[in-house]
């Protein structure tokens, strides 16, 4: 064989050397396996979105949306699944899969998912699920996670999940537990999913809207934070009532963060108010939130209780102008109203 032929024959084998790394290197690492409805899909941050199509393969840096009525399951390479229900938007943000360990960082900007991540024995899982304000660390698990504006529900099904907010303590997740937080702040504590409860209906719901068929409507899923958000004012009493006045104001807050509801939002501002009047004596933080129901749901029925109270606290600051100014208000808004006796009787020592 000549020098030439040598030399030709070298070049041609390092080229398809070359030609094979390069081709591992950026080989897809997973698909839309399945899809229905309106999914939108993009190949980098800060491009317009398009229509996407089942079987498209998924690479790290790409971003797939739900519409009001998408639906779509992500098979990645190591089994790992993502189930993403409507109005939901996710990126893959890193995604590595080496013998022995295997990491990656899916972000959830908003939305619900269901992630099923496959173990790796004899290896190491370190793959996280991270939305603006929590992380959950996975380590080859199954759990349903909810991002609605600041605040992040979670809800275990398999295995455990250590959930924090940002350089918070982590939190366990595990099987028919529920775990939450807000603002990027120290997750609550697990809580049981009790039998015959609310909670247990919006983890089903939760199930029915991220299962491997896409449901028949998404009522279920616009109902979810709802069913969520009403639970944490029960349970948020209870927990002030037990005497964790921090978490029990967490979960109000979450609750607030979670539903567009008045009448719920007006309730968790009653119930933050109480909790910073009645235990942790903070009279303008309390004075704060009822002057917030009052001036935000006027046609509420919670609004009479907080214009009660907004006069009995400036009775107590001793601002007595100014409480005989809002006892007088509810007097003349609520005549026949259920603290009418007691207004007449601070009135009058008051000096009405």
């Amino acid at each position: 064989m000549n020098i030439n032929l040598k030399k030709s024959i070298s070049v041609l084998f390092i080229f398809l050397v070359i030609m094979f790394i390069s081709s591992f290197a950026y080989a897809a690492i997973g698909l839309i396996d399945k899809m229905e409805g309106e999914v939108s899909f993009r190949d980098k941050d800060n491009i317009p979105y398009k229509s996407a199509a089942k079987g498209a393969k998924l690479d790290v840096n790409n971003w797939i949306k739900t519409g009001a009525t998408g639906w779509a399951v992500l098979l990645f390479n190591d089994g790992t699944k993502m189930t993403l229900a409507n109005n939901t938007e996710f990126k893959v943000a890193s995604y590595q899969v080496k013998k022995t360990k295997k990491e990656a960082q899916f972000d959830l900007f908003n939305g619900k998912l269901r992630a099923m991540v496959t173990k790796m024995p004899g290896g190491k899982v370190d793959y996280k699920v991270k939305s603006p304000t929590a992380v959950a660390g996975i380590r080859g698990t199954e759990f349903m996670m909810m991002t609605e504006g600041k605040a992040n529900v979670l809800f275990g099904e398999e295995g455990k999940v250590a959930v924090s907010g940002e350089k918070t303590p982590t939190k366990a997740l595990t099987p028919d537990t529920m775990v939450q937080n807000t603002r990027s702040d120290t997750p609550t504590n697990a809580v049981k999913v009790e039998p015959n409860s609310p909670l247990l209906q919006a983890k089903k719901d939760f199930e029915a809207i991220t299962s491997d068929t896409p449901p028949a409507d998404w009522e279920k899923s616009k109902n979810l934070p709802n069913i969520v958000a009403r639970w944490n004012l029960n349970y948020g009493h209870y927990l002030a009532d037990a005497g964790k006045y921090d978490e029990a104001m967490s979960v109000f807050q979450i609750a607030l963060d979670l539903t567009n509801i008045p009448e719920i939002r007006a309730d968790a501002r009653l119930e933050r108010a109480t909790v910073y009047s009645r235990f942790l004596n903070n009279t303008e933080a309390a004075l704060s939130e009822y002057l917030i129901v009052i001036e935000q749901y006027p046609s509420l029925p919670e609004r009479e209780s907080a214009l009660y109270y907004v006069g009995m606290l400036l009775s107590d600051l001793g601002q007595n102008d100014r409480s005989k100014a809002r006892l007088q208000q509810y007097l003349d808004e609520y005549p026949t109203g259920k603290f009418r006796g007691n207004v007449e009787t601070i009135l009058n020592q008051l000096g009405k």
